[in-house]
Order: C-alpha cells, then sequence, then structure tokens
C-alpha cells in the first residue's frame, strides 16, 4: 500500500485483449479501486487507446495520461 497521501496505483496490463472487452475489464477494476487510486493500463489495441478515455470519462473518472510508444499505449486514470 502506498503511504497516506500519495495515490495507490493499480497496474493492469491489457495486452492482447481487445476492444471493448479490455475497456470491461478496467472497468471492473476501476469500479473495485477506492476514490483517489490510480489505474495504470497498457494497452496494445489502437482502438481501445482511442475509446477508453472518452468512456472512463462518461463514467466520471480523470484521465491523467495517455501516451504512445514503442506500439504500445498507457493511460492512466483516477477513481
Amino acid at each position: 500500500m502506498a503511504a497516506r497521501g500519495k495515490a495507490f496505483v493499480v497496474r493492469l496490463d491489457l495486452r492482447g485483449v481487445k476492444c471493448p472487452l479490455n475497456w470491461a475489464r478496467a472497468k471492473v477494476r476501476l469500479e473495485q479501486m477506492a476514490p483517489g487510486q490510480v489505474l495504470e493500463l497498457t494497452l496494445d489495441d489502437p482502438r481501445g487507446a482511442r475509446d477508453i478515455p472518452g468512456a472512463a470519462e462518461a463514467e466520471g473518472y480523470v484521465i491523467l495520461e495517455s501516451s504512445a510508444r514503442d506500439g504500445l499505449f498507457y493511460l492512466r486514470i483516477e477513481r
């Protein structure tokens, strides 16, 4: 567990999981987390990387980061 005052980070590797299943898995994990915690996603599906931020914001989550490098996509979503 992270120190008090720092966000607790949960990492979820969704490489090989296609949209919309990758969002479904991320959403289940987010629902299990406490407010203020951060979910870090690793994806290799461009569609998921494009669609997940909008879906997450529509559910009331905050996108902290969305980046791509070396053929992978990285998202940080705050619960």
